[in-house]
């Protein structure tokens, strides 16, 4: 890998933390992302106030265990600056896509950073991809 600078989108990490996925269909989606980051570890993780926020909001009284685990590792919290809304609105402008502004933002986050924005939702790859490097967390899994 070149870069070794991560932006997690949520969808990876309630894939982790609701344990979603049935081997029936292959490796569950959760282990996926359990080993990609193992995998990373030695890299930076970013987790932004967004991440935290949609977090809490999908996974309510669960939210605590989120806490505890990205309190138990090296993790950069970040918090949105004004830029990033910025850039958010003019990406949404061009883009005409059924993306929520969350979604805008990631992009924006990982464009500032030069982070590579790791997710499976397949409407934020497609607009992604014009502005950073996007993968899903299967890409990096050797």
């Amino acid at each position: 890998m070149v870069k070794n600078l991560f932006y997690i989108d949520t969808c990876i990490w309630l894939n982790l933390f609701k344990k979603e996925g049935t081997p029936e269909k292959g490796i569950p989606y959760w282990k996926l992302a359990e080993e990609f980051i193992e995998i990373i570890k030695d890299s930076k993780i970013i987790v932004s106030t967004i991440i935290l926020k949609e977090l809490k909001f999908k996974l309510k009284n669960k939210f605590y265990l989120v806490n505890e685990f990205f309190r138990s590792r090296d993790y950069i919290i970040i918090k949105t600056f004004s830029e990033d809304y910025d850039l958010a609105r003019n990406i949404e402008g061009v883009n005409k896509t059924n993306l929520g502004f969350h979604d805008y933002l990631h992009i924006a986050i990982s464009k500032r950073l030069n982070a590579v924005l790791i997710t499976r939702d397949k409407e934020l790859i497609k607009t992604a991809k014009k502005y950073v490097e996007v993968k899903k967390p299967e890409d990096l899994i050797s």
